[in-house]
């Protein structure tokens, strides 16, 4: 007899479902990358690869400056996940474990701001990144977003079921100052939660466009910018277009591909204490 709790046949199929309905996108773009534009004109698309794929991605290469967004993309989500994160737990440690005046309404008042849309604030930003002169460069787009209410949102949620007072008490009877206390206790104990903010957090600003639209110069643009001017033309060559997008996925397929331990870590923790 089947083992009781163990999944059957219909929960196989589920999740096979699910896997292929979810690469099959990832497919598609690399199916029509690897041929000419003249596949979607098919009646029957092939469903095997060609061979053009390569010479679709020099041709984006040759298109667009494709390196240097490449490089700037790098740069600026690199850059945003490691400061979302850090202060991202520096903030919901304090907010979840130490005690100190106004704390609850600074924290409501982060979580208010959730529900302002990013819209309203892009003009006077705008402005002040014009007033520093830093209009046209990369740290327009770094700065805004080195830190989300979110993140704090986020990680102080983790942290108080994750980091327990009677720790932190032992750590500091040992003479660990709070620094010492955040980094070596702190951290370890929320790193699943920090693995699954540094995804979300560089996915979305690796996605990002509407910003970088607008405070980035023409010849500095990241990923999604140059993908933008690879249908700018009157004809799109969605081969060429689909050639950039399957090699901007690529950074993001490898940062899932690193953080993946932990994430299913953090959710296997989950279950077990569950």
């Amino acid at each position: 007899m089947r083992a009781r709790g163990r999944p059957g046949f219909f929960g196989y199929a589920t999740l096979i479902a699910f896997v292929l309905g979810s690469l099959f996108p990832f497919y598609w773009s690399f199916l029509v990358a690897s041929r000419d534009s003249g596949i979607l004109a098919e009646g029957v698309p092939p469903l095997l690869p060609g061979g053009n794929f390569l010479a679709n991605a020099a041709r984006v290469f040759d298109s667009v400056p494709f390196w240097k967004a490449l490089g700037n993309s790098v740069v600026v989500a690199g850059t945003v996940t490691l400061t979302t994160v850090l202060f991202s737990a520096l903030a919901g440690f304090a907010f979840a474990k130490l005690r100190f005046r106004g704390r609850d309404p600074l924290f409501v008042f982060i979580v208010v701001t959730l529900a302002v849309p990013t819209q309203l604030g892009v003009i006077p930003l705008f402005i002040a990144m014009s007033e520093l002169g830093w209009a046209g460069g990369l740290a327009a787009v770094i700065v805004p977003n080195l830190v989300t209410a979110f993140g704090v949102f986020w990680m102080r949620q983790y942290t108080v079921d994750a980091l327990p007072y009677e720790l932190i008490e032992a750590a500091r009877i040992d003479g660990c100052s709070m620094i010492r206390i955040f980094w070596h206790v702190c951290l370890p104990a929320v790193r699943p939660a920090a693995a699954v903010l540094a995804m979300f957090t560089f996915m979305t600003s690796w996605n990002d466009f509407l910003w970088p639209l607008i405070v980035l110069d023409a010849g500095n643009p990241t990923v999604q910018l140059a993908l933008e001017k690879l249908q700018s033309g009157y004809y799109v060559d969605y081969s060429l277009v689909l050639a950039g997008t399957t090699l901007a996925t690529i950074p993001i397929l490898i940062v899932f591909l690193l953080l993946g331990r932990q994430i299913v870590a953090g959710i296997m923790q989950g279950a077990v204490k569950g």
